[in-house]
């Protein structure tokens, strides 16, 4: 499968150490690196960076 060696289905977790996650899709090719977000995180209630987990 072509699609899944490409585009892996990656962790991202809270660096509030809240334990929030979300869960998305990264393409390998263009971000090797690991993809660090700002998202909201609900138990915080305020937006935070939110890293890839593996």
């Amino acid at each position: 499968m072509a699609r899944d060696a490409l585009r892996p289905v990656i962790r991202l977790r809270s660096t509030a150490g809240t334990g929030s996650t979300y869960v998305t899709r990264k393409n390998r090719r263009t971000t090797p690196d690991r993809l660090v977000l700002r998202k909201y995180d609900p138990v915080i209630r305020r937006h935070v960076d939110f890293r890839e987990d593996r």
